[in-house]
């Protein structure tokens, strides 16, 4: 199993920034342009039992991606877990966290596998972990543009 954190200050408000979330443009809005992912339904919102579908490219190869949301905690956190997709498991936590009236902390926190095991983390992990970087410094680049 393979972890990947990231976390920012953003200068606005817990609950600024869970709203930003409950967007239902929200995955169109964080998806890094450079991505080759589609958001082909979402429904639910960020509660318990909220479902998102997506489709994405590995190289020309269509992959459906299913994320279903295990827990939530309004204004707080909630957890999503692949269902059905490219890798052997994922398991993404989203932290909201107050540092002050007017600053919170976001936090992303994920738990994945490669599909190939060991072999294939020790391969591949370095790899993965650094396309997870990028996509999260333009995620939370986004974020403060629309909520500060």
């Amino acid at each position: 199993m393979l972890n990947f954190d990231y976390s920012s200050i953003i200068n606005a408000t817990v609950e600024t920034v869970w709203k930003f979330h409950e967007r239902k443009d929200i995955l169109d809005i964080l998806t890094p342009p450079w991505q080759p992912v589609k958001v082909i339904k979402r429904e639910g919102g960020l509660g318990i039992g909220a479902i998102t579908e997506f489709r994405l490219f590995l190289g020309p190869i269509p992959v459906k991606w299913i994320a279903f949301h295990i827990e939530c905690e309004e204004y707080k956190f909630f957890t999503d877990k692949q269902t059905e997709g490219p890798l052997k498991s994922w398991l993404h936590r989203h932290e909201f966290t107050s540092e002050s009236d007017s600053k919170m902390r976001l936090t992303d926190r994920i738990k994945y596998e490669l599909p190939g095991g060991f072999l294939a983390e020790f391969l591949l992990g370095w790899w993965v972990n650094s396309r997870l970087q990028e996509m999260f410094k333009y995620r939370h680049q986004i974020t403060k543009e629309n909520c500060e």
